[in-house]
């Protein structure tokens, strides 16, 4: 009896499939926009985790008095974002283009938009929502440790309302830049150089931390609390963005590991490269440098990932790993922008170079494959026009906010800790934080 209810069981199973088959015919089209629907849901659910791994990033390269303030950071910029960009940005975004400078349409209910794509418009948005959350992380860590919570509120809904959808309607959503032949495959600069130039304003404005500076100019190092806490969030990042670039593809298909392996290859050489150029100036090699130039790597390959060959990808994380190290050290200590987790040199500057580094290194209409300056032409176009955007929105954005709601908590809330100025709470309450 157990036998023979068994093998109606399994009959079942494997007859199922054929019932279903029969009484609807499944054409290859509907496999693949099956297919296509489920990696990019994939995709999307792997960047949203990137959002942990900036939390991570951020609270381990700061110290343990503002770590609540920070996971608060992170989780309001994801949540608040996630309704202005539905509501507002991504019409804004890919909405009818006027002039090729803003969308125009699919307020309120993006739904209504035909954008001709073979996934549900429900899954491109939420694809795209993690994509504005990240812009807006990115200027959290570059201003931590001294920003009131209200103000981060303001900024980081602004940045997401109207800064970030404005430049990815040049590029993605059919804009001028795009037009112009423009590759920012997905978002060296569209994502990663919106946040670090609007990381830089804000820094610069809001000043540097109590102590970051003498009175004579020496830089004075502020260590992080927990290097593990942000070595995890690296590879976090560095896990999420299998999402981020190869999901961008919007489909699944073959280009996928060749997407997937530039991304690798750069950020392994951005690390292997800053360690060695640390190990060389310093006599040690530097764990959090190292730690960055992963990040940089990852963020210069975004633009290329899939225009270039995997030595390219190698070359690219290889300039990465120069930029982090003198990018970063010219921003502490030439201008003077007190920044504890590297933002602006990872994002801004890397972005920047990355976008650039395609005119030279595109398989198909790259300087070193034989295809001119055109190229390299507009993508340098590209990211002097984001970058002058940014900087003169952001400018506007953060002396506003400055001059009404104020960007910067009080000299007694900075030395407690915004935990405690902020948030009256404590991250670990169970010790006694050195002040």
């Amino acid at each position: 009896m157990k036998k023979s209810m068994f093998m109606i069981i399994m009959m079942s199973i494997f007859l199922l499939p054929t019932a279903v088959f029969a009484a609807e015919e499944v054409t290859t089209a509907d496999i693949q926009a099956n297919l296509d629907t489920i990696w990019v849901l994939i995709a999307a659910f792997l960047v949203f985790f990137m959002q942990a791994g900036f939390a991570m990033v951020e609270a381990g390269f700061t110290r343990a008095k503002n770590a609540s303030n920070i996971i608060m950071k992170n989780l309001m910029d994801f949540s608040i974002g996630s309704i202005i960009f539905f509501v507002f940005g991504f019409g804004l975004m890919f909405g009818d283009s006027m002039a090729g400078f803003i969308g125009t349409s699919g307020f309120f209910n993006p739904n209504t938009l035909d954008l001709g794509l073979n996934i549900p418009m429900e899954v491109f948005i939420i694809f795209q929502t993690v994509f504005a959350a990240t812009a807006a992380t990115i200027v959290s860590g570059a201003m931590a440790e001294r920003t009131r919570f209200a103000a981060y509120i303001l900024y980081s809904a602004v940045l997401t309302l109207i800064i970030y959808p404005v430049v990815g309607h040049w590029t993605w959503g059919g804009g001028w830049l795009s037009q112009l032949g423009f590759i920012d495959f997905a978002g060296s600069t569209v994502v990663h150089s919106v946040g670090g130039w609007a990381a830089l304003v804000g820094a610069a404005i809001i000043g540097p931390r109590i102590g970051k500076y003498g009175k004579d100019g020496k830089v004075h190092a502020i260590p992080g609390h927990n290097i593990v806490l942000g070595a995890l969030g690296v590879f976090i990042l560095w896990f999420g963005w299998f999402g981020f670039n190869p999901g961008s593809e919007l489909t699944a298909d073959s280009a996928l590991g060749g997407i997937a392996m530039t991304t690798n290859l750069s950020a392994a050489t951005g690390a292997v490269v800053v360690m060695i150029i640390t190990w060389l100036k310093y006599g040690k090699p530097d764990v959090s440098m190292s730690l960055n130039g992963v990040l940089g790597g990852l963020v210069a390959i975004t633009a290329g990932t899939a225009a270039v060959s995997m030595w390219g990808a190698i070359a690219i994380g290889a300039v990465a790993g120069f930029v982090i190290v003198y990018g970063i050290e010219f921003i502490d200590k030439v201008l003077k922008v007190d920044d504890p987790v590297g933002a602006v040199g990872v994002h801004g500057l890397c972005g920047a170079v990355g976008t650039i580094l395609v005119g030279l290194f595109a398989v198909d209409g790259g300087l070193f494959y034989g295809g001119g300056v055109k190229l390299l032409g507009v993508q340098t176009i590209g990211v002097i026009a984001v970058a002058a955007w940014t900087l003169g929105t952001s400018f506007i954005l953060f002396k506003t906010v400055k001059a009404t709601v104020g960007l910067r908590v009080d000299r007694q809330d900075e030395e407690l800790g915004l935990d405690h100025g902020e948030h009256a709470t404590q991250a670990y309450a169970d010790f006694v934080l050195k002040i």
